[in-house]
């Protein structure tokens, strides 16, 4: 007779998806700068299997070199590059890659161990498995992306950047959200979950919308605050045909955008806190102090003309601010449930 599984243990569960969503964090953040260098084309292959190891002697060095001398970017805009030039933007891409077979590993194994050993509560096998297939999205949807810089142009989509990005942001929230769900909390209701859950939504547009601005190289073209060259809109901000293109391929229009959806988050997130400041709402306190900080970080960015590291800051930002909105809705939710 088939001995009975025991139950999970939902705090070891929590634990890892803490861990992963940790490495999600940090994926994301040398993804950033991996754009911010311009390394993301510096690999112009994907071996998802076999590219653990790195060049490991000069003959490898120099077929892997050969290789991106092969590809537009450095035919056209990094053709003084040395061998030594090359190696500083080969590390930061094989560096994100690496991560992401890491993070792979890191899901799936445990995955697996708790799929076999426990029983897992009602729905969470399901929640667990499609997290797995996303990630793995995430991937082939990276390459897809860096595949669109490697054709004419040496640089890759806008559209195909906001969804590495988006995806990337979608696998983080999901997998906090359902480790947050996993915590046992009794504490009488606070405030109901849907103005946090709001701003979940509103800040992540807001992060496509840059997504979108960084992949056109637009952080740097208009750089002063609150005005775009001089007035409130930016210049020709309807100059492409049909219009509703200038939301999304227009740079002054797309960065205008990004800005308005940044005033409307800060202004957002303060009413969240302002609604709810007499309550015991610790997580609803933190969003409004990282959306402050966000919206300086984001004038700094402007100002700086994207300065590498503080674009590089300001992406961190928005990642620290869309977990404390998560952390507010999903305490949020919890209460209204008790």
């Amino acid at each position: 007779m088939a001995t009975k599984r025991p139950p999970a243990p939902l705090k070891a569960i929590e634990y890892w998806l803490y861990v992963c969503c940790a490495l999600v964090f940090a994926m994301v953040l040398l993804g950033g700068i991996t754009r911010l260098t311009e390394s993301g084309l510096s690999i112009v292959y994907w071996r998802p299997f076999t590219g653990w190891i790195p060049p490991m002697s000069d003959a490898a060095w120099a077929a892997v070199f050969d290789s991106y001398r092969d590809s537009p970017e450095f035919r056209k805009l990094n053709f003084w590059m040395s061998l030594d030039d090359f190696k500083r933007i080969f590390w930061l891409e094989y560096l994100h890659r690496v991560l992401g077979r890491i993070i792979g590993i890191v899901y799936f194994l445990p995955f697996l161990w708790f799929l076999i050993r426990y029983r897992l509560p009602a729905g969470l096998t399901g929640r667990l498995a499609i997290l797995f297939v996303l990630g793995g999205l995430q991937g082939a949807l990276g390459w897809y992306m860096v595949k669109s810089g490697l054709v004419d142009q040496p640089s890759v989509s806008q559209y195909r950047l906001a969804a590495h990005l988006g995806l990337a942001v979608i696998i983080y929230a999901a997998m906090l959200y359902t480790a947050l769900g996993l915590r046992t909390i009794s504490r009488p209701p606070a405030y109901t979950a849907r103005g946090a859950r709001n701003l979940c939504g509103l800040i992540f547009v807001t992060m496509i919308w840059g997504a979108l601005v960084a992949g056109m190289d637009g952080g740097a073209v208009f750089t002063t605050f609150p005005l775009m060259d001089g007035g409130l809109l930016p210049p020709h901000a309807l100059s492409i045909s049909p219009v509703w293109l200038n939301l999304f391929e227009n740079i002054g229009t797309v960065q205008f955008i990004h800005r308005v959806l940044a005033v409307c988050t800060v202004i957002a997130a303060l009413w969240l806190w302002w609604t709810h400041r007499h309550e015991k709402a610790r997580p609803v306190a933190w969003v409004a102090v990282f959306a402050g900080l966000q919206f300086c970080l984001g004038i700094a960015t402007i100002l700086s003309g994207a300065s590498i590291y503080i674009a590089w800051a300001h992406q961190g930002g928005a990642m620290l601010l869309f977990t404390a909105a998560i952390l507010a809705w999903r305490e949020g939710a919890t209460k209204s449930r008790a």
